[in-house]
């Protein structure tokens, strides 16, 4: 009796943490793509120092942009440069820059440097009980990213490109009124037969 009675005190006692929305006990993830700058800025302030025409392959290395002194600055082909630039028969090389257009003319001399970069944190919050059993689920998102390109004729920058997040900061909230059930709602409908 005494055991059992000690079992129903350490169950109500950990349901009743986990109703007091005790966020701590939520998951948490941290996706870091590994690289030689710390944020945003860092990146953009030196991805503006290459200069088309000007900066040499010795240059990128010095600023941190060459797959031999950098992780995760990855090398691209002439046919890869062409996929970038033309996913769909839409558009032309006439649509194209010139440098780019040059670029893919030269062929084997040519190649680019790709760079995709980010620090994002996920975290969800909220009930524990609610989330666990997905009723209710919060999810924050935050950190940064950015993706460049570099394109690459003789040993000589041609052309560069960027974009990016310099502050991601999202919040999804889920709600569903059913919890676990409505995430089995279609198997249990397609799995109903249908009488003809």
């Amino acid at each position: 009796m005494k055991r059992r009675s000690l079992w129903l005190l350490m169950f109500s006692g950990a349901l009743l943490l986990m109703s007091e929305g005790c966020s701590s006990m939520l998951p948490a993830s941290h996706t870091v793509t590994r690289s030689r700058w710390k944020d945003y800025n860092e990146v953009n302030v030196a991805f503006a120092r290459i200069v088309p025409f000007q900066t040499r392959t010795n240059g990128l290395k010095t600023l941190g942009f060459d797959p031999t002194v950098s992780p995760n600055v990855h090398v691209l082909t002439y046919i890869e440069i062409i996929r970038r630039f033309m996913p769909s028969p839409d558009i032309t090389r006439a649509d194209l820059p010139k440098a780019v257009r040059d670029c893919i003319e030269a062929r084997e001399r040519s190649y680019a440097y790709e760079i995709d970069l980010s620090d994002k944190h996920d975290q969800r919050h909220g009930n524990v009980v609610l989330d666990v059993f997905g009723f209710k689920r919060r999810t924050t998102e935050s950190g940064w990213e950015f993706k460049g390109l570099i394109l690459i004729t003789d040993g000589i920058v041609v052309y560069k490109l960027s974009a990016g997040d310099p502050m991601i900061a999202k919040e999804t909230d889920r709600t569903h009124p059913l919890g676990p059930f409505q995430e089995l709602d279609g198997v249990v409908v397609h799995s109903v037969p249908i009488a003809h």
